[in-house]
């Protein structure tokens, strides 16, 4: 087997969890709180974007940019907190690759454009402590598709980021990833991800293991 990576960093929603299509049923329902509907095109852009920009994303779609973002984000957070409790769902194959990197004893962060207070509630299915690390979407000053989570979380693994390799499923995530300087294995869920030069791109995680992800380091390196 090729060099394995120092570190994983894995994405949340879409990556692990099939959870964009809980987003999908949050944001609709707060599209018709606020008295419209969500155009899909709206709802591509806002995957893998912090709570924030999506909001911004929502009134601008629904022609009502003088509503408050807190408060669009904050009832959209109340709604998803439940639908997090009872209907999270494993994407195939992520939970075998999480659980193979943590019998490895590769350092593995959670790095997610989610705020704390609904990862916390995602954790109780995740599990805490398959996770050396955890960065949320708010507690950084750049969310996704900036750099900084991806940096952030390599440093608190005392890692660099070049020699971990990051899963992510959106374009948000990816140029965040990328741009860290990390190699990225790219499993697209809602909407497709452009090809580029550190990305290797799989159709599902069924399958993946620590070969392949050695085989992303290589690829890219």
């Amino acid at each position: 087997m090729s060099d394995l990576p120092a570190g994983v960093l894995f994405d949340m929603d879409g990556t692990l969890f099939d959870s964009e299509k809980l987003w999908d049923v949050g944001l609709e329902e707060l599209a018709h709180h606020l008295g419209g509907e969500l155009s899909q095109a709206a709802r591509t852009t806002m995957i893998g974007a912090p709570l924030a920009m999506s909001m911004e994303i929502l009134h601008a779609d629904l022609g009502r940019p003088d509503l408050d973002i807190a408060t669009s984000g904050a009832w959209l957070e109340d709604y998803m907190r439940e639908l997090f409790r009872t209907a999270l769902v494993w994407r195939p194959g992520a939970r075998e690759l999480l659980a193979e990197v943590r019998s490895a004893g590769i350092p593995a962060a959670l790095v997610t454009a989610t705020r704390r207070n609904l990862v916390e509630v995602a954790l109780d299915t995740l599990g805490r402590e398959n996770f050396d690390a955890i960065v949320c979407g708010d507690e950084v000053e750049h969310s996704k598709p900036h750099p900084e989570p991806y940096l952030r979380a390599a440093s608190l693994l005392g890692l660099d980021a070049g020699d971990c390799v990051a899963i992510e499923d959106s374009v948000n995530g990816t140029a965040s990833a990328e741009a860290a300087g990390c190699p990225v294995l790219v499993v697209p869920s809602e909407a497709p991800v452009p090809a580029g030069a550190r990305r290797v791109q799989r159709e599902s995680l069924v399958g993946v293991g620590l070969s392949e992800l050695a085989a992303v380091l290589a690829a890219v390196g």
